[in-house]
């Protein structure tokens, strides 16, 4: 299949991001775009520089593109980690996501890469969530949130929002359902062999 017509998503890379964050909804979405290119979706992801990262646990992951010739996007994902704690207070951060926000259709993050959309005044008379121990953060930063503290995901439209690290690959399948279909949804799940059932 030609570049034509070919819709992308982008999943942010930054130091310190949280290795599942990413590679969750990466395992995901990669899979889905391989396995079934006629749906017409590529994955990449970016990083500031387009050089690799070290992310939170020491994983070091490389970067498809860096940002300044990053192609239009039609999803970002932007994952969270101890590396969302600076971006909060990023100004050139918090713009690129504004940027973004008013060029990609749909904005997704995973864990607390909430909290940057809320400090960028995303989130503002929203629902959103993040991970159980940044719920109140997510408050903090923007009292005008509906913190939805139970749920897995939530998509609000033009915004999708999760809980904290695996729930990303939850919200990557809800992606996968709502771009395409919840029987390639449910294909894509059975093929990555995911059925949560914790043994503790």
């Amino acid at each position: 299949m030609s570049d034509e017509g070919i819709r992308n998503i982008g999943i942010l890379l930054f130091p310190d991001v949280e290795e599942l964050d990413a590679v969750g909804p990466w395992e995901v979405l990669s899979y889905w775009t391989r396995n079934f290119p006629e749906d017409g979706w590529r994955v990449f992801c970016v990083s500031a520089d387009g050089n690799p990262v070290t992310c939170a646990k020491g994983l070091t992951v490389a970067a498809h593109h860096s940002m300044a010739e990053l192609p239009a996007l039609d999803v970002l994902v932007h994952p969270g980690g101890r590396g969302t704690r600076p971006q909060l207070d990023d100004a050139g951060h918090l713009a690129w996501v504004r940027g973004q926000r008013g060029s990609v259709p749909l904005m997704t993050s995973v864990c607390t890469g909430s909290l940057v959309y809320a400090a960028a005044g995303l989130l503002a008379g929203r629902p959103a969530t993040t991970h159980w121990a940044s719920l109140d953060r997510l408050a903090e930063i923007d009292p005008t949130i509906e913190v939805r503290r139970e749920d897995r995901f939530v998509d609000d439209g033009d915004i999708i929002t999760s809980a904290g690290i695996s729930a990303g690959i939850d919200m990557a399948l809800h992606l996968v359902a709502r771009l395409a279909s919840r029987e390639r949804a449910r294909q894509i799940r059975r093929g990555i062999q995911y059925d949560p059932e914790p043994p503790v």
